[in-house]
C-alpha cells in the first residue's frame, strides 16, 4: 500500500472507532500529519499535530520530561513514549502517534546511527507501546518516507486493522 493508501485506511478506521487522532512528530516535521490531512473529509477524525522538533519543543507541547531528554536523549524509547503520552493528554484523540529519531545525513553516532527511529503509540485507555526501527541509510528523504509509512501501519495495527508487516491481524 502506498502511504496515501494507508493514510486513508487509518482515518476510515478511526472514523468506524469513533476517536480522533492525533500526532507527535520530530524527525518527520509533520510529514504523518500532512499525510492524513491531504485526504479530503480528514477533519471528521484528526485533531492535531505536535511538531516538536527541538528538545524544548518537546518538553514544553508534550510534557517530555527534561530528565529523560537527559538520561535517554531525544532519540529513544522513553522520549516517544512519552511523547505518545503527551499527545494523548494534551489533544482529544483516542490515537495518537510519535516518531523521533535520526533522519541524517549527519546526526548519527555508533549506539544511535542514521535511520534509527523510535516509534510511540498511544491508544487511550491502553498503555502505550514503542518500538523502534532502523532503516537503510538511503537519504533523508527515504528515511522521513519509511518512518511515515511504518507510522500509519503502526496506527491501523493499534485499532486491530493491520499487522505493521501486512499480515492480517
Amino acid at each position: 500500500m502506498s502511504n496515501n493508501e494507508l493514510a486513508n485506511a487509518l482515518l476510515q478506521a478511526c472514523q468506524k472507532r469513533g476517536i480522533m487522532l492525533a500526532t507527535a512528530e520530530s524527525c518527520t516535521g509533520g510529514m504523518i500529519i500532512a499525510a492524513l490531512t491531504d485526504i479530503a473529509g480528514s477533519s471528521a477524525v484528526v485533531d492535531r499535530g505536535f511538531i516538536t522538533y527541538s528538545n524544548e519543543a518537546k518538553m514544553d507541547m508534550l510534557g517530555v520530561c527534561a530528565a529523560t531528554l537527559e538520561a535517554h536523549g531525544a532519540v529513544s524509547r522513553e522520549t516517544a513514549i512519552e511523547m505518545a503520552t503527551g499527545a494523548l493528554a494534551r489533544s482529544r484523540a483516542g490515537l495518537t502517534l510519535a516518531v523521533t529519531g535520526i533522519a541524517g545525513p549527519g546526526g548519527g553516532s555508533t549506539e544511535k546511527p542514521v535511520g534509527l527511529i523510535w516509534f510511540g503509540v498511544g491508544l487511550d485507555g491502553q498503555t502505550v507501546a514503542a518500538e523502534h526501527r532502523l532503516f537503510a541509510d538511503k537519504g533523508r528523504d527515504f528515511i522521513r518516507q519509511e518512518t511515515v509509512r511504518h507510522a500509519l501501519e503502526l496506527g491501523l495495527r493499534a485499532l486491530g486493522q493491520r499487522q505493521a508487516d501486512g499480515a492480517a491481524p
